[in-house]
C-alpha cells in the first residue's frame, strides 16, 4: 500500500511543457521583440507557452534572463507618458469640447487615468484611446 501511495505522489508532480523564458534581461517598460524570448521545456505554473502572446507587449516589471514570462508580467504598450501634453476631449450628447491636458499617469489604450485640463487646472478622469487622446464621457 505504501508503494502505491509513493508511486501516486511521484506521478502527481509537475509536468514539464514548453514555456517562454527571457533570452536576456528585459527592463521594465520595454517592448518585447521576437529576439527577447525563448521556448524551454520546463514546468512553470502560469507561464506563457506561445511567443505570439508576448511579442509586442510591454514588460510591467524587469524580467531576468532565463526566467519564465507570465501574463501578469506584461501589458499593452503605453501610448501616453506621465506629464505628457495630450488632447483632452469632453463628449456629452451632441456636444464635443477639445482642449489640451497634462497626463498625470502613464497609460495604454483603454486605460483610465487622471488628466489635468491646462485651461482650467481641473483634474478629470479620462479613458485613453489608441491615438493617445483622453476622452471624457458623461
Amino acid at each position: 500500500m505504501i508503494r502505491l501511495v509513493f508511486l501516486f505522489l511521484l506521478a502527481a508532480g509537475p509536468v514539464a511543457a514548453d514555456a517562454l523564458v527571457a533570452a536576456r534581461t528585459i527592463p521594465a517598460r520595454s517592448v518585447i521583440g521576437p529576439e527577447d524570448v525563448l521556448l524551454r521545456d520546463i514546468a512553470v505554473l502560469g507561464g506563457l507557452s506561445d511567443p505570439a502572446m508576448a511579442v509586442g507587449l510591454e514588460a510591467r516589471v524587469a524580467i531576468y534572463a532565463g526566467r519564465p514570462i507570465r501574463s501578469a508580467d506584461l501589458a499593452t504598450p503605453a501610448v501616453v507618458e506621465r506629464n505628457q501634453i495630450i488632447l483632452l476631449v469632453y463628449q456629452s450628447g451632441g456636444i464635443t469640447i477639445s482642449t489640451e491636458g497634462r497626463a498625470l499617469d502613464r497609460a495604454g489604450p483603454g486605460d483610465r487615468i487622471r488628466v489635468m485640463n491646462l485651461s482650467s487646472r481641473a483634474t478629470v478622469t479620462a479613458q485613453i484611446d489608441a491615438t493617445g487622446t483622453a476622452r471624457v464621457r458623461q
